[in-house]
């Protein structure tokens, strides 16, 4: 195929997007590996050429990524940004084109090149952790028995990867991603289409017999600042992964909703001794993972990170934990971010009710009565400032106030010294209490009506509150 070839889908999407395609050969040839390194250079981590473009720098696009789509036969190489609400899908592809041209002129850089090898090896590493799934042993063996004909087939697949150079890149994008194009736009638009042929549910399937749960060991303890540590020791495979959760969340959030969220995404946005692109390139470089979030209850910061390169990975996490930035630059591109998520959600039907839905199960004022999807509203996300969130984060992020859960390659004896020595700086205090009043059940069902029109389904949400998680009777409501 050569030139450029093109299709429009219209569908029901909040902001529109557009996919670039080229055609590549099989599953497990040479370019496979050297197209494989070139869409990790271009969209993983927020250093990559793609995202560091669209995203950071010009802000066109609110997500961007590049991958394979592998098959016996020929395969496909695969572009797709996502434009900002009411943004021109010509600049993005615009943008997109650029890029593209610029790495098949010039090929990786040798520190792109280390990372994404890096990266493919951690990806590999926490596959194998698994026995099934997408990337999990059995996935694996199975993939390169089919289509390689031997098991071990990914042996040579690692080995090419080792040995790829920069320039081999280089010449596989030229001859495979520089011509013969397809390229896809998707617009929103309302449409409905069929829900196929009903399912029959004139039988219920049997259960057979349930296997038994083996559950690692657990082991506690507790550091000297007083911060909790759960530690379930899982041999195998060489990875640790820690959740450090803090007793915050939404419901610590008072009078202006939507900042626990907002403090969160600004988590690993940079440090008081890195910006966003300097961790995100030194967590690459170790094949770490990390990432920050909140929720009703709790704020979190997860790292996952190789065995070998556990204690500068450990160190990264540290820093975040301890020394975030806030820098005012991204407060304000994470502002409208969060701003563009609250209106989406406004016009996607089941959001617009865990929006709405808290206040009326819990009372106004009531901390569980924000939006259960965390984002607040227009009216506070809009005058969050810079000072606010840091004070958020020194408010609650307290060593007595959090637990750190710790589930891999390591036990407590060897990594309670580690995490003493890396926290030791972080100094207990006081801390808020959230006030969780009890509801009392409605004396009867309340029906409440959002009036949205032109909609062409309607969508019931019904909500019950029930006993907290630790109630006695917890796993079997569960199950029910």
């Amino acid at each position: 195929m050569t030139g450029t070839k093109r299709g429009v889908l219209q569908d029901r999407v909040p902001q529109a997007r557009i996919s670039m395609v080229w055609n590549f050969p099989e599953w497990g040839s040479p370019e496979e590996t050297l197209l494989d390194i070139a869409s990790d250079v271009l969209s993983v981590g927020k250093s990559s050429r793609l995202y560091k473009r669209l995203v950071y720098d010009d802000q066109i696009a609110t997500s961007v990524s590049a991958g394979l789509n592998t098959g016996e036969i020929g395969s496909q190489f695969i572009v797709t940004a996502t434009a900002k609400p009411g943004g021109d899908l010509a600049s993005v592809e615009k943008a997109l084109r650029e890029e593209m041209a610029r790495f098949i002129k010039d090929g990786p850089t040798p520190d792109e090149l280390d990372r994404a090898k890096v990266q493919y090896r951690a990806q590999f590493v926490r596959g194998i952790e698994r026995i099934g799934g997408f990337g999990g042993k059995a996935d694996i063996l199975a993939t390169n028995e089919i289509y390689g004909g031997d098991p071990g087939f990914y042996k040579t697949r690692l080995a090419r990867e080792d040995a790829a150079t920069a320039e081999e890149v280089r010449k596989a994008a030229e001859a495979w991603l520089s011509d013969g194009v397809y390229i896809l736009e998707v617009q929103p638009f309302p449409r409905l289409a069929a829900a196929g042929k009903s399912v029959d549910r004139s039988t219920v399937p049997a259960i057979g017999q349930l296997p038994t749960a083996k559950l690692p060991v657990t082991e506690r303890g507790k550091l000297s600042n007083g911060l909790q540590l759960v530690v379930a020791r899982r041999e195998g495979v060489p990875v640790v992964n820690f959740d450090l959760l803090v007793d915050a969340g939404y419901a610590a959030d008072g009078i202006a909703p939507g900042t626990a969220s907002l403090a969160m995404n600004m988590l690993d946005e940079g440090t008081a001794k890195r910006n966003a692109l300097e961790l995100s390139d030194e967590l690459d470089r170790l094949g770490a993972t990390l990432s920050t979030g909140a929720s009703l209850d709790t704020c979190r910061v997860s790292l996952s990170a190789l065995k070998d390169k556990l204690e500068p990975s450990l160190a990264l996490m540290a820093d975040v934990v301890l020394n975030p930035g806030f820098p005012a630059a991204d407060v304000d591109r994470l502002k409208k971010q969060q701003l563009a998520g609250i209106q989406r959600e406004k016009v996607t039907p089941n959001l617009v009710g865990l929006r709405v839905m808290p206040a009326l199960l819990y009372g106004a004022g009531h901390p569980y009565a924000a939006p259960f999807t965390g984002s607040g509203n227009e009216a506070s996300v809009s005058t969050l400032t810079r000072d606010q969130l840091a004070a958020f984060h020194r408010t609650w992020f307290k060593p007595n106030n959090a637990t750190l859960i710790v589930v891999g390659a390591t036990s407590l004896a060897e990594i309670q010294p580690k995490l003493e020595a890396l926290f030791a700086g972080w100094k207990p205090g006081e801390v808020p209490k959230k006030v969780l009043a009890t509801v009392p059940a409605k004396a009867k069902s309340e029906v409440y009506i959002i009036d949205r029109p032109g909609s062409q389904q309607s969508l019931i949400l019904a909500g019950l509150l029930a006993p907290p998680k630790n109630n006695p009777d917890e796993i079997a409501r569960g199950l029910m």
